[in-house]
């Protein structure tokens, strides 16, 4: 008999917005989205994804609009292309209350949160979930996200890299460096709550940043949140192999991902880490169904409901260049969009231009690959055998995108998820502890070869003014993520 597979780690891709990557599905009768106001719709899907022992909610956030299309902004009002977005944050704090086990990961740019104010809103939240947060950790692509928080245009490629750099340290000094795990007391007799020879400041000076500290939270479960990332450039894998503790890759097709499973690890080698440190999550969608007449009579529907005009906005806002305007069966370098030197995503030109042989696929192509080159349509077996493909390859699990909610999710959960247990390719029951834990089946904190563990017992150097920041000058080369937001 073969050797019995691991199971597949499963987090639920979501937004607080009526469309996030499928567009246009909010239009369907069945759809809940165009609720996502209600605090309601969110507690009773978390309760469904924990119920069906999903590792985690994955709430994806932008900061600003996807730039233009059709020479304007005005489009992605009027379609809902993630504005209105609200803050995960807030979201992911009433989540806390309405669960127990499931992971809670939220997305923040650098560019919208001091490190100082995020590692304390990240630590509490750590403390209230007993251990269950996540960071996504991106530098955002879109010119006005960085315009809404005084620059004056988006931050070129590399210098988001060094930020991103800088700031990881900040908090990484906060979170792991500031209090040591026996500083707290809170000894009731005695009336000593801390000791103050346990607990220093981190007197962080940074290009971007001066922070005295200390941090203003005591230890919490993880103390730095489970790391996420989604880069797809060079630079983008390489702060993945330093960083992450999961990835996020959008191919194509199980060769793809198998290529950036492969890159993504050695990067994790070469910055010291074990291959093994980084998890590999694909972006995938699902049509299940029961006979193969009822999976056709399904994508049919969905296709009818689907916005290609949102998904070309969605893309072209990504890399910076207006994709409107056009007709579909126009060509991407006949537009003189395959040349631009993007300061966007990277990465994801370079996956487009592989959706056709010579390199130039038409905007449909770009439009139709979105939508369903990352779809798998089947029976439960069909779909199954499916993903034990996708495995091989080299991922670790699956970002379940949706078309519609909640529908999307209990398709998946009562159509495919008994088959994928009966192979053993799914958990019936959390695994205790924080994230970390249920992720790794390892500690609740970050393993010594991670660069946060260089600020563990640093003691009266991390407290001294006359000492600066310097993690990035000094560790493995440095990197940033691409900033794949949504």
């Amino acid at each position: 008999m073969p050797a019995p597979r691991p199971r597949l780690l499963l987090s639920a891709f979501l937004m607080n917005t009526p469309n996030h990557i499928l567009g246009g599905h909010w239009r369907r009768p069945e759809a809940q989205q165009h609720r996502f106001n209600e605090l309601s719709l969110w507690t009773g899907l978390a309760r469904q994804l924990e119920d069906a022992k999903f590792d985690a909610l994955f709430f994806a956030d932008v900061a600003g609009l996807y730039g233009q299309y059709d020479g304007g902004w005005q489009h992605h009002v009027g379609k809902g292309l993630q504005v209105p977005a609200n803050d995960p944050l807030v979201l992911v704090s009433a989540l806390a209350g309405a669960t127990e086990d499931i992971g809670l990961a939220l997305t923040s740019s650098i560019i919208q949160a001091e490190p100082f104010q995020f590692a304390r809103q990240l630590s509490t939240l750590d403390h209230l979930t007993d251990g269950r947060v996540g960071w996504n950790i991106v530098t955002s692509v879109l010119e006005n996200a960085h315009r809404n928080f005084g620059a004056a245009e988006l931050e070129r490629h590399d210098e988001r890299y060094a930020w991103a750099e800088e700031y990881a340290e900040a908090v990484y000094a906060l979170w792991e460096g500031s209090w040591d795990d026996d500083a707290v007391l809170a000894d009731k007799a005695s009336g000593r709550y801390a000791d103050p020879a346990k607990v220093r400041r981190i007197n962080h000076r940074g290009e971007r940043y001066s922070i005295d500290g200390p941090h203003l939270v005591e230890p919490s479960p993880q103390r730095t949140p489970f790391l996420f990332q989604a880069g797809s450039s060079p630079r983008g894998r390489a702060f993945a192999g330093r960083h992450a503790e999961a990835t996020f890759i959008f191919a194509p097709s199980p060769s793809s991902a198998a290529r950036s499973s492969a890159l993504v690890r050695e990067q994790a080698v070469a910055a010291g880490r074990q291959a093994e440190d980084v998890k590999v999550f694909a972006g995938l969608s699902f049509v299940v169904g029961s006979t193969e007449d009822e999976v056709r009579r399904k994508q049919e529907s969905l296709e009818a409901s689907l916005d290609l005009e949102y998904i070309l906005a969605h893309i072209g806002g990504g890399l910076g260049v207006d994709l409107g305007g056009h007709d579909l069966d126009a060509r991407l370098d006949d537009l003189g969009a395959g040349s631009v030197q993007t300061e966007g995503t990277q990465g994801h030109l370079e996956t487009l231009r592989r959706l056709s042989p010579d390199g130039n696929p038409s905007l449909r192509e770009i439009a139709r690959a979105r939508a369903f080159g990352q779809q798998i349509a089947g029976t439960p077996e069909q779909i199954a055998d499916r993903l034990e493909q996708w495995q091989d390859a080299g991922i670790d699990g699956v970002n379940v995108m949706n078309q519609v909610l909640p529908d999307s999710y209990t398709d998946f959960i009562e159509g495919l998820l008994p088959e994928l247990r009966r192979r053993g390719l799914a958990q019936t029951e959390y695994a205790p502890g924080t994230l970390r834990e249920k992720v790794f089946g390892r500690g609740a904190r970050l393993e010594p070869s991670h660069p946060a563990a260089a600020f563990r017992g640093r003691g009266a150097d991390l407290d001294s003014p006359a000492v600066p920041a310097g993690l990035a000058a000094t560790g493995p080369a440095a990197a940033a993520p691409e900033g794949v937001n949504a």
